[in-house]
């Protein structure tokens, strides 16, 4: 697994990381790739929320509501990370989650 150090742009309120494909942002990249293992905050790697609202969809124990909610925890963790916690070690790029 490797980590993928925040890009920050204050000015438009953006936050992107160096992947296989380029600059990438991280709400509309990261946050749905099946790559993603998660926010580094700290000294800790804060597990990816839309996993388990995705896995608690498919067994039927969670509406959609909880995968928004997902999302939105998971814009907060980046809001206080550092970086993503990757496991592309072959640098194939984004694949999509769902």
């Amino acid at each position: 697994m490797k980590t993928l150090s925040f890009l920050r742009d204050e000015k438009k309120n953006r936050v992107t990381v160096g992947c296989a494909d380029g600059n990438v942002s991280v709400y509309s990249h990261c946050a749905y790739c099946r790559h993603c293992r998660g926010v580094v905050v700290g000294n800790r790697t804060a597990p990816m929320p839309q996993m388990q609202a995705l896995n608690d969809m498919r067994r039927g124990a969670a509406g959609d509501e909880n995968l928004m909610n997902a999302a939105m925890m998971f814009n907060t963790l980046v809001r206080d990370g550092t970086a993503i916690g990757c496991d592309d070690d072959e640098n194939r790029g984004y694949e999509g989650l769902y």
